[in-house]
This record gives C-alpha cells, structure tokens and sequence, in this order.
C-alpha cells in the first residue's frame, strides 16, 4: 500500500463510498483507503462480506447492504453514510462477475447477465454517487474495468464487450461531469490473485500463466487498490477519461515475440 506517512494523498478524513467490498480487490482497496486516513463506506450485497470489511479498518469502515443493480439500494446505502461520514467524495466500482461461452453459442439470458453485472452497477452508481459528486463541486468516480475490454480473448466475447462499454461509459462520464469538478476513471487489472482465482488455478498453472507476464508474476489484490487510491488522491487530480493498465506488462509485448 501507499506510505501515507510520506506523500499526502489528500484523502485524509474524506468520505470513500466502495462497492463490492467482498472480492480481493474490493477488500484491498478498502484497507488501501483506510491506510491514506479516509472513512470508508462498505457496500456489498452479501451483509457478512460488508461487515468483515469495515471491521477491519474499525471506526473508520461503516457496513452496508443492497444490490448495485438496484438504484434504490444504492441511493438508501449513500444516503445513511453520508449522514454518517459527511459528504461523498470518491466512489468506487469493484463489482465485475463474467460468464464463459462461445459467443455464437450464448444465449439471450447470458449475453444479458453478463451486462448486468459488469455494467449495469456502474451506470446505477454514476447515476447516484456521480449526481452527488456533481452538486458537491468536486471528487473522483473510478470503476475496475478489465483487460478483456481492451484485448480480444476466446470465451470473452459478452465479459469483454461489457467491460469495453464501461471503459467508454468512464470516458463519457468524464466529459459530463468534468466542468463540474468531478473525475472518471478507471484501472484495468490483467491477472489478479484472488481468492477465486487461487481456487481455480492450480499452482503450476498459475506460474505458466505467469511465464506471459514480463513482471512474472500476478498481480496481487494491493497492486489494483494502489492503484485506484492513487486515481482518487491528489497526485492524479488531471487525470481524467482514462483507463489506467495494470498488468505487469503483459500488454506491452508483441504475442510472437520470441525470448531473448
């Protein structure tokens, strides 16, 4: 994580509003906020995930839960912490489930799933969050996209071009709500360790995967929320409309490269 202690992040004492604390990364990035000195609003939609979240920061994390592709879950979670940490300044967007299919061969209620919940979520939260950003003058909304929707892959096709829409939405976001002090980005992870993944790689599977990855490695669930928290401090207070790649520099490389 960030040495707060060192660099001034500027979120000290600000109100962070993270939803789908559950995951590794949604976990990492509240911890992450906690160590720059915010009060961080946890939201998820399984209650146990929202409590074991802010209770690991303490006084400084408050629970809440609902469904993000509910506007009105979302509107009632910002509402009560608002009244409880003050006004909104950054909000964060981990949530991002995928379904696996050939494309031809996905069904309507796949293709459809797979919107909902990668895209949709996000469209609820700059409805509410971002409106609330917008009439208080100033914060930073970010969302976790993927390098699915920058890069093409088999199985992909419904995760990617849903992933693809919210790197677009961000961008359009950016220029709605910039004049209005607010800024939209977003972080595009490669390959994570979470937990999921450690259940379902194996480890040598893991560590051939990883032979791809100039870094050599996956990335962890801190390197994702390092960089979120540096999107919403102060350090990247002109950066707007962006998607910020984080991949170990597996995009970097041309695929038929050869090794030296």
């Amino acid at each position: 994580m960030a040495d707060s202690a060192r660099i001034d992040l500027g979120l000290t004492g600000k109100h962070v509003f993270v939803v789908g604390v559950g995951s590794g990364i949604g976990a990492a990035c509240v911890r992450a906020f906690a160590s720059a000195g915010a009060r961080v609003s946890c939201f998820d939609i399984d209650p146990n995930a929202a409590s074991a979240a802010a209770g690991a920061i303490g006084a400084q994390g408050q629970a809440y839960t609902g469904d993000a592709r509910r506007l009105g879950d979302l509107r009632a979670a910002l509402d009560a912490a608002t009244l409880e940490f003050g006004a909104l300044e950054v909000a964060v967007d981990v949530i991002g489930e995928t379904r696996w299919g050939r494309t031809i061969e996905l069904d309507d209620e796949t293709w459809d799933e797979s919107f909902d919940l990668v895209l949709r979520h996000f469209f609820n939260l700059a409805r509410i969050a971002g409106r609330d950003l917008a009439d208080h003058g100033r914060g930073s909304l970010i969302a976790i996209a993927s390098l699915s929707g920058l890069r093409s892959a088999p199985l992909h096709g419904a995760y990617g071009a849903a992933k693809a829409g919210l790197m677009s939405l961000v961008r359009t976001l950016a220029m709605e709500l910039g004049g209005r002090g607010v800024r939209v980005n977003s972080v595009a992870p490669g390959a994570v360790l979470t937990p999921r993944v450690e259940a379902m790689m194996s480890a040598d599977r893991r560590a051939a995967s990883a032979e791809n990855i100039p870094l050599g490695r996956f990335a962890t669930p801190d390197d994702i929320a390092n960089a979120v928290l540096f999107l919403a401090s102060d350090l990247a207070a002109y950066i707007t409309g962006q998607t910020l790649v984080v991949d170990g520099g597996a995009t970097a490389q041309f695929p038929l490269s050869l090794r030296a």
